[in-house]
């Protein structure tokens, strides 16, 4: 945990260890978009650049708009192909025999602005996702800039991007440097991109969506495998990453967090504990240990 100058005020574990942030780092990425010369069209285009949506129509039509808006379309995105991952897009899909898509994977934001920003720098589209490529290579160094410390490996994520390691001390400095942002630039443009727009982030009934409806000022973002960070303006921030890559745990420890920030706990109340099923009701919960809170 961070305070507002971005010192150190709380850790548990190996905070200083390089991990791979996953989604976590789209928010920092994608102030390169910006400083490569792509204009947005809307916040919208932004937010959902930052983001991991889930497939649902109208990230879908976002997305492709984007593409459409750089002279591309839905083939040159070098992400996989993907059903939606909102459950009822998803079965809706299905029952009508729809194929997976690029557009509709979690990740086609992200991909569109990056395409648009290599149309507007006049960088190559073939090959964006190589390290090598100009574009890749302004993401590594912002990243290590943001996070004040190196990207010490690059290795492919899930959606085919490079994915950078960081430990989860940078992690949070890069997202802070966000919302401390002085307005107009970069990085507060993407910060109150994500704020404003925070169902383009992540999607119906998603964490992301929910706590920053929840809490006035807060940008947050989830990333695969147990990683999440958040902070505040003026505040702070937290990051974390489970030992486990599980999700039980995800909310409980990043709203232990917080609280310790400051947070109203009636607004974290939802989310800071996740219950345990067992058969037709309700047998435990998970919830922050001692060391957190």
């Amino acid at each position: 945990m961070l305070d507002a100058d971005g010192a150190v005020t709380h850790a548990v574990g190996a905070v200083d260890v390089p991990t791979l942030p996953r989604s976590s780092n789209k928010p920092v990425q994608a102030t390169t978009y910006l400083d490569a010369g792509w204009v947005p069209r809307s916040t919208q285009e932004l937010a959902i650049a930052a983001g991991s949506h889930s497939g649902e129509p109208g990230h879908v039509e976002l997305a492709l708009a984007m593409l459409a808006a750089a002279g591309l379309g839905p083939d040159d995105l070098g992400c996989p192909a993907a059903l939606p991952s909102d459950e009822r897009e998803r079965a809706t899909w299905l029952v009508e025999g729809r194929a997976p898509a690029r557009e509709a994977m979690n990740c086609s934001g992200k991909h569109a602005a990056m395409l648009s920003a290599c149309v507007a720098a006049g960088w190559p589209t073939q090959g964006y996702l190589d390290r090598a490529h100009p574009l890749q290579q302004a993401i590594e160094a912002r990243l290590g800039e943001a996070g004040g410390e190196p990207v010490s490996a690059v290795v492919v994520d899930g959606c085919g991007a490079p994915q950078h390691a960081l430990s989860v001390t940078a992690l949070a400095r890069g997202v802070l440097s966000l919302v401390q942002a002085e307005p107009g630039t970069a990085g507060r443009s993407v910060a109150d991109a994500v704020r404003a727009h925070p169902w383009l982030v992540a999607g119906t009934g998603k964490d992301d969506t929910l706590l920053m409806g929840a809490v006035p000022g807060l940008l947050m973002k989830g990333g695969a495998d147990g990683v999440h960070v958040a902070a505040l303006p003026g505040v702070g921030a937290v990051a974390l990453k489970l030992d486990d890559g599980g999700d039980r745990g995800r909310m409980p420890a990043l709203c232990a967090g917080l609280a310790r920030l400051g947070v109203d706990a009636e607004l974290l109340a939802p989310f800071a504990v996740t219950p345990v099923s067992g058969g037709d009701g309700v047998v435990g919960e998970v919830r922050p240990s001692a060391a957190l809170v």
